[in-house]
Order: C-alpha cells, then structure tokens, then sequence
C-alpha cells in the first residue's frame, strides 16, 4: 500500500462552476477529483471528460454510481472513453444506489437484494469487456460483442480501471463483493459509537485473511477544517496511520444554499488537501 492520496467530492453547482473546482483542486494539489450521480443532474461523466481535458494529474470518477440503476456496458464504454481522455486516470465508484426522497424518483428497483443481485453481475460484466471479452451471461444481463471489433477502440489505458464498491462492513456478502474489486468504500454502522480508524485496522486484517493484495484502496469520506492545517492534518493521519489509502472530503453536511455550498467547497480546495 502505498501513502495516502487526498480527493474531493465536488458539491454540485451547474457544469462550468464544477469544472472551475476541479481545476482549482488540480492547482491546490489534491489528488482526485469526484463527481456524484443521480436520477437527473449535471452528467458526471460529461463534466469529468472536460476536466480530463483541462486537467494533467487528477484522478477522476464518481461517488458514486448506483450501477443496479445503469446498464453496465454503457457504464464500462464511459469509463474507458474517460480513461483514454484523461491518459490512464479513472475510477469507478458503485454501489446499490440510495432510495432517498431528496433524490430523484426513477421507478429504480426497491428490493435491496435484486439490486445486490445486479451490482455483483454489473461488476463482474464490465470486468469482463474492459479485459477484451467478447460475451457475458447472466440472470440480470446478457452481452454479446457483435460483428465489429468496437471494443479494441474502447480499450482502457489502465488493466484494470479501478473500481471502488461501497461495501457494509462486517456483513459477510457485502464484503465478498469488495474481493472482486480494487477498492472498498467501507460503510460502518454501530448503534452504540461512531465509526474510527480501528475499524479500519479490522478492516485491513480481514482483507489480509482473504488474500486482498496490500494494494487494495480503502476510501473513507469526511471533512477536515480549511482555516486550522494542523488540525486537518493531525484528523487524516489517524486514519492513515490505520490503513486508509484514499481520504474524501465530502461536505455532506454542507449549508443549505447552493451559494454556500459552492463558497465553502472553494475554499476548502483552495487551502490545499490535509497533509502532515
């Protein structure tokens, strides 16, 4: 595992005011770049293809896409166009998506478990296109490559992009599915405490009992401080120090305005990601 990297989640606004953030974050030395998807909105991948296009270092991707609500192989030809744009630089985020009345209603599939169903053949489906398949069979999908050789154009630069799933620790399905991917965004739930590194010291041991690489990402999301850097810093290293690899400011709990939602994202990048 190598040190821990700093991105952002961009708040939302319309697609030039995201696209200023990112190249702000670039310049301020943060390490990633991620836009959310929903129902209706600003088109993250879009908005990411044009970062890609502004940007040189970044990492770029979602947080995260609610792939039972997509179909995979347009996901997986996203993801590699982005990849190809941005010279070897995105990632995939998935998850089961969010039933929240704050979100937009799409009629999507309620029950948690046929969703589950789709993500792991979703997952398993865009593996198997990014790594040159040319078939894939399941209950949920079904995919065929056809006469023309399109996926050798659609090749991604990276074998394999990174995909990070969202992944309720410690329940023993949910986390089987993180072993099929590159990174897990580790959902801790306790009715009695907060979540803290230790739980991702619990985290790291068992993905060493299952023989995860030490390369596999674990991302956790939350907010620092932008005018106190010892603080910031001294909060992130807790979680570094217990095997994070990847730290997220999210600003879930920003204002309610798009305004201060958008003044307190800028200048949360603009002071620079939480560094020792």
């Amino acid at each position: 595992m190598t040190g821990i990297r700093y991105g952002a989640v961009l708040p939302g606004g319309t697609a030039p005011e995201q696209l200023r953030q990112a190249e702000l974050a670039e310049q301020a030395g943060w390490d990633g770049v991620f836009s959310w998807e929903t129902g209706y909105g600003v088109d993250p991948w879009s908005l990411l293809a044009a970062v890609a296009a502004r940007t040189s270092r970044v990492r770029l991707g979602t947080i995260l896409t609610p792939l039972p609500f997509r179909r995979p192989w347009k996901v997986a030809s996203q993801l590699a166009t982005l990849d190809q744009l941005s010279g070897g630089r995105a990632i995939l985020a998935v998850g089961l998506g969010a039933m929240d009345e704050q979100l937009p209603d799409t009629g999507e599939e309620p029950d948690r478990r046929a969703r589950a169903a789709r993500l792991d053949e979703g997952i398993d489906l865009i593996q198997t296109v990014w790594g040159g398949g040319d078939h894939y069979d399941g209950q949920h999908y079904r995919y065929r490559s056809g006469r023309f050789d399109l996926a050798a154009m659609a090749r991604p630069v990276q074998q394999p992009i990174p995909i990070w799933v969202a992944a309720r620790w410690a329940r023993p399905k949910s986390m089987r599915r993180v072993l099929r991917c590159q990174g897990v965004l580790p959902e801790f739930v306790f009715e009695d405490r907060e979540q803290g590194p230790d739980d991702v010291r619990a985290l790291r041991g068992w993905l060493a009992e299952q023989g995860a690489p030490a390369s596999m990402d674990v991302v956790i999301d939350g907010e620092t401080p932008a005018d106190d850097p010892a603080v910031a810093a001294a909060q992130v290293k807790a979680w570094a120090d217990a095997g994070t690899s990847w730290w997220v400011e999210s600003r879930w709990g920003m204002p309610d305005t798009q305004d201060e939602r958008m003044a307190a994202m800028t200048e949360r990048l603009a002071a620079g990601p939480p560094r020792g």
